[in-house]
C-alpha cells in the first residue's frame, strides 16, 4: 500500500472520442488484473477514511482496496458487497467525483484520488466472472410478504435486503423490464443493459417475483396490495417532468429528457418505438439544443451525438462551477463534441406550435446566493442571441406525481415539495405498514442514495416483524 508517491492515477483506457460517437457501447474498457491492484495500492489506508465517510453507503473502501492489492478477490467482493446491493452498478454511474473519490485525502495533497469507482466495478465483474454471486438462500423462510411498487435501485435494493431475511417478496413495475432508469433513463455507453438483467436474474433465482406491465389503479387497487401484503414499499421514482417557462413552450419539438431517452434505450433493446422511427424522437441530421445542466442533460447531449445530430448545444443558467452534473460527464461530452453554453438561459422557443425551429437566449450572471447558497442566476439586458434547432429537449428535472390521487389513498401524506412524508428513521409513511424509498421521498437523487434507502427500509420491516415475533403471547 501507500504507493501514491510513486504510482500515478490511472483509470481504465477509455476509447477514442471519434470511436465512441459511433456506437452506444461503454465508453471505459475494464481494469486488467495488475492495473486494477496497481491502483488499490495507492490507498494511503486513511485513520480516519474520508472516502469511506462521504460514501452515502458507507463503504468499507480502504479495506477491499487494500484486499485488492493483495490479490484477496474473494474476500473483496464480499467486503464490498456487504454494504452495497449492486457495487458493478454504483461503480460506472456514481459520479464519485462528488463522493468518494472527491474527498480522497491523497487528492487533497496534489497526487490524484485513487480510482475507487473502476476498481469497485471490476471487482464485482471479477466476482460474477468466478461464480461467487449465489443466490440468496435465507436461513429461515417468514409467512410475511413485502409488496414492492416499483422495480428501480429502492425496490430492488429492499427486495434483496427482505429477501435474505427470509421474506415473500413481490415487485411491481408499470414497464416491462425491470430496473427502472437503470434501463429506460441511463443510456447504454454509461451502463450496459445486460448488467441490469444479470442482477435482476439473481433476484429471480433468490425468489423474489416480479409483476411488470404493472400499473397500481388499473391492474389492481392499492387498497388490493395492502390486503395481499403484511408491509408495502413505494419505490416508485420521481417521473414528471419539470416544464419550460417560456413562449413558444408547447410548440412540436419541444420534448422531455425522459421520452428522449427511453426512446433511444428501447430502440437499442429491440423494441419497435414509432415517435423514434417518425424521427420526433430522433437527433438524425438535426440541431440538438438541451437545456439543464444535470446529469440527465449530459445523457441526452451524449445519445444525440450518438444518434447522428448535425449539431449538439447545452444551455445552462450558471456557470461550470456551479453545474450540478458530474465533472467527469461534462468532459466526456465535451470531448465527444458538445457545445456548451454556460450563463445561458431560454427566453422563447422560434417557430410555431406545428414546428420549433430555434430558441431565443438570454445571457446571464450570477447574482447573490440563493437560499441553497447557490448564486442565482440573472438575466443580462439586452444580452441576447439566437441559436438554431430542430430538436430542443428538457433536462430541467423531475417532481413527484400525485400518488394520493394515483393510489386512491387520500390519507397518504406529502411533503409541501409532493414527495412522501416519512418517518426518517423507519421510512414508514402515514398510513402504517407503507413504507417508501429512493426519489418518491427524497426528490430526484442518486442512485446510490436510492439504494441506501431500500436497505433502511428493509431493516425496519424486518425489525417490526422479528420485534413483534419475539412478544409472548398473552395468558388465557
Amino acid at each position: 500500500m501507500l504507493k501514491f508517491v510513486s504510482r500515478d492515477r490511472e483509470t481504465p483506457q477509455k476509447r477514442n472520442p471519434g470511436d465512441r460517437r459511433q456506437d452506444f457501447d461503454e465508453i471505459y474498457l475494464r481494469f486488467v488484473d495488475q492495473k486494477a491492484q496497481e491502483q488499490a495500492s495507492r490507498c494511503s489506508q486513511c485513520g480516519v477514511p474520508f472516502c469511506q465517510n462521504h460514501c452515502p453507503l458507507g463503504n468499507d473502501i480502504p479495506d477491499w482496496l487494500k484486499l485488492v492489492t493483495e490479490g484477496r478477490m474473494e474476500e473483496a467482493y464480499a467486503v464490498s458487497s456487504a454494504t452495497n446491493n449492486m457495487p458493478e452498478i454504483c461503480g460506472r454511474i456514481c459520479p464519485q467525483d462528488r463522493l468518494c473519490e472527491g474527498s480522497c485525502v491523497i487528492e487533497q495533497s496534489g497526487h490524484g484520488t485513487v480510482t475507487i469507482g473502476s476498481v469497485e466495478q471490476y471487482i464485482t465483474e471479477t466476482a460474477w466472472e468466478n461464480g461467487w454471486i449465489k443466490p440468496l438462500t435465507p436461513s429461515r423462510e417468514r409467512p410475511q410478504s413485502v409488496g414492492i411498487i416499483g422495480a428501480g435501485p429502492g425496490g430492488l435494493a429492499a427486495a434483496e435486503e427482505l429477501r435474505r431475511e427470509g421474506f415473500q417478496v413481490k415487485v411491481y413495475d408499470r414497464y416491462d423490464r425491470t430496473g427502472g432508469l437503470l434501463v429506460y433513463g441511463i443510456p447504454n455507453f454509461k451502463l450496459e443493459k445486460d448488467v441490469v438483467a444479470r442482477r435482476t436474474k439473481y433476484l429471480e433465482d433468490s425468489g423474489v417475483e416480479f409483476v411488470r406491465n404493472f400499473d397500481v389503479g388499473r391492474d389492481a387497487t392499492f387498497a388490493d396490495l395492502r390486503k395481499e401484503h403484511d408491509a408495502i414499499v413505494v419505490a416508485t421514482g420521481v417521473y414528471k417532468a419539470r416544464d419550460l417557462a417560456c413562449p413558444g413552450a408547447g410548440n412540436k419539438g419541444v420534448i422531455a429528457a425522459l421520452d428522449y431517452l427511453t426512446a433511444s434505450n428501447r430502440v437499442g433493446l429491440g423494441d419497435s418505438v414509432p415517435r423514434y422511427d417518425s424521427g420526433e424522437l430522433d437527433a438524425k441530421d438535426k440541431n440538438i439544443v438541451v437545456i439543464g445542466g444535470g446529469d440527465t442533460a449530459m445523457d441526452c447531449v451524449r445519445t444525440a451525438v450518438r444518434q447522428g445530430a448535425k449539431s449538439v448545444t447545452c444551455l445552462y443558467r450558471r456557470d461550470r462551477a456551479n453545474m450540478p452534473g458530474s465533472v467527469r460527464e461534462t468532459a466526456n461530452a465535451e470531448e465527444e463534441g458538445v457545445i456548451f453554453e454556460w450563463l445561458a438561459s431560454p427566453k422563447a422557443v422560434r417557430g410555431d406550435a406545428a414546428k420549433a425551429n430555434g430558441i431565443r437566449i438570454s445571457r446571464m450572471e450570477l447574482g447573490v446566493p440563493d437560499e441553497s447558497g447557490r448564486r442565482s442566476p440573472v438575466e443580462i439586458p439586452g444580452a441576447e442571441f439566437d441559436q438554431d434547432a430542430d430538436l430542443i429537449i428538457k433536462a430541467l428535472g423531475f417532481e413527484p406525481e400525485d400518488h394520493p390521487a394515483m393510489f386512491g389513498e387520500p390519507e397518504l401524506k406529502t411533503t409541501a415539495r409532493g414527495t412522501l412524508r416519512v418517518n426518517p428513521t423507519t421510512l414508514e409513511t402515514s398510513i402504517p405498514g407503507v413504507y417508501a424509498a429512493g426519489d418518491i421521498v427524497r426528490g430526484a437523487s442518486l442512485v446510490v442514495w436510492a439504494i441506501v434507502d431500500g436497505r433502511q427500509v428493509a431493516a425496519a420491516i424486518t425489525k417490526r416483524f422479528t420485534a413483534a415475533e419475539a412478544r409472548p403471547i398473552a395468558a388465557e
